[in-house]
């Protein structure tokens, strides 16, 4: 990670999984539960700053369009 905007990109998706994880487990939701632990994590897998940011936004819409 020696680009800085990657860096930014990660601290930013990781705030949003953390509220994620925090609704899901409040509330006892699975979908958003789930959306924030990967939230979490896959910054860590991304090679470039393009894919982080389309896998973050698509992994942030997962609890609009599903609901269980």
């Amino acid at each position: 990670m020696s680009d800085p905007s990657i860096m930014l990109w990660s601290v930013l998706f990781g705030g949003i999984g953390l509220g994620f994880f925090i609704y899901g487990k409040k509330q006892r939701a699975i979908v958003p539960l789930f959306s924030g632990i990967a939230l979490f994590i896959f910054p860590y897998f991304m090679p470039s700053v393009l894919t982080l940011v389309i896998v973050g936004i698509v992994l942030i819409a997962i609890p609009y369009f599903i609901k269980l």
